[in-house]
């Protein structure tokens, strides 16, 4: 797989301002997080740790794009913070996310974590041009994320276990 700066993503759009909630946020994994991604190997395991994820604070890695050498071509030319996403063999394309920053720094020491929620990320995978959401892509478990279900948390879904082993969204309905 290479990685690149997601195209279409411009500095100061919806994740570039970090979430006030995370305020004080040292980018610690969450254990029980880590765990359900561990477990998510069967469907039911999948599903619960879908839920999860949810609820959980993750992190967008943002990386410099562009020159900022001052030679070549454009010397007016700057970096630019970018998402980063992925492509596979076939590719396919998926933005990247990360459960905590010891996964984020050992995929890239140089990438700045900002701190999202789920529905963030899938918001922005669109935007980037992916198709997929991939968290972990360094471990300690990779976690990925399909088009159907990016799509219905982009647009503020979360997914809940309605009674065991029964799944169904959630949303907040608008005035």
């Amino acid at each position: 797989m290479s990685h690149q700066p997601a195209e279409g993503i411009a500095h100061g759009q919806r994740l570039a301002q970090p979430n006030p909630a995370f305020k004080g946020d040292t980018g610690q994994p969450d254990p029980e997080l880590r765990t359900a991604i561990a477990s998510g190997t069967d469907q039911l395991g999948y599903l619960r740790a879908v839920t999860l994820l949810c609820t959980s604070r993750l992190l967008m890695p943002i990386v410099a794009s562009g020159d900022d050498s001052m030679d070549g071509p454009d010397p007016e030319r700057h970096a630019e913070m970018a998402a980063v996403t992925i492509a596979s063999a076939a590719g396919e394309r998926a933005l990247i996310g990360f459960t905590g920053i010891d996964a984020m720094q050992a995929w890239d020491p140089a990438a700045r974590p900002v701190p999202c929620t789920l529905d963030d990320l899938a918001a922005t995978v669109a935007q980037s041009g992916a198709s997929h959401l991939l968290l972990d892509v360094a471990g300690p478990e990779q976690f990925v994320l399909g088009p159907e279900l990016v799509a219905e948390l982009a647009q503020g879904h979360r997914l809940v276990e309605v009674e065991p082993g029964q799944f169904g969204w959630m949303f907040v309905a608008q005035d």
